[in-house]
């Protein structure tokens, strides 16, 4: 479906900068994972410098965002030393027993749920979180708007999209999205910052990183959460403003 909506894109996928990251990536993102957290982190740095070079944008108007999630405080504090302030995590519960004594210690931090939302951990979440990815069904928006006005607290909210509409996935499917998203707005009052998508493994990501961005565009959403490590170069291609990388800087979990 995705590729039968955008048949330009075998163009796109045969550019020079696209051959390039992907001789380049499998080779450096091996590095990486192997490194000392310090050192993969530059390195991913270095990365998100070439591809937005290669793609004509300012390095500011990518987030990265360290995916933490497994990882105890201990592994995260030399990310934090290095200079990273934007982390990921994919539970409620492993966020709340880590984060506090980490935000506490180090002014500044921000953290994203990236991971699914569960109804009864939206009041724990909105506290804790600065952004969530994972808006996807009317029960969470109800449970937002209800804690937001609860709370007085306004995090960016990202709907997911399941692009490759796999079952065992959540989000919602393209054909559904610029309802949902209307419905989040006009029936939730919740102000939807961007959306999220996470490509079928075994597909190439640029056709399902086209799709979220031209859903984006025709809703007038500026934020688009696309790329993890071993993608995040071609997401900055299609135009990603939050890239979610965990291995390519913590190594393998």
């Amino acid at each position: 479906m995705v590729q039968e909506a955008f048949p330009e894109l075998g163009k796109i996928r045969a550019t020079s900068v696209k051959i390039r990251l992907a001789d380049d990536m499998t080779s450096e993102m091996s590095s990486m994972v192997t490194a000392p957290f310090p050192n993969a982190l530059a390195a991913v740095e270095q990365e998100i410098l070439h591809a937005c070079r290669d793609a004509k944008r300012d390095r500011a108007s990518v987030t990265l965002i360290a995916v933490s999630k497994t990882f105890t405080a201990e592994a995260i504090t030399p990310v934090i030393a290095a200079g990273q302030r934007v982390f990921g995590e994919n539970r409620v519960q492993e966020a709340k027993a880590k984060w506090p004594g980490l935000t506490a210690s180090y002014p500044g931090l921000a953290l994203h749920l990236i991971g699914p939302l569960q109804s009864n951990k939206t009041k724990e979440a909105v506290a804790l979180f600065d952004a969530i990815h994972s808006v996807d069904r009317p029960s969470i928006c109800q449970a937002l708007a209800k804690e937001l006005e609860s709370q007085n607290k306004r995090p960016q909210l990202f709907v997911q999209l399941n692009t490759g509409e796999e079952p065992q996935k959540a989000g919602i499917a393209p054909a559904e999205a610029d309802a949902f998203i209307a419905s989040c707005r006009d029936n939730y009052g919740l102000t939807i910052s961007g959306l999220m998508c996470i490509p079928p493994v075994d597909q190439a990501p640029a056709p399902h990183f086209a799709l979220t961005a031209k859903i984006a565009a025709r809703n007038g959403l500026k934020n688009l959460s696309m790329g993890m490590s071993a993608d995040f170069a071609t997401a900055i291609q299609f135009g990603a403003t939050h890239i979610r990388v965990g291995s390519a800087i913590f190594g393998r979990r």
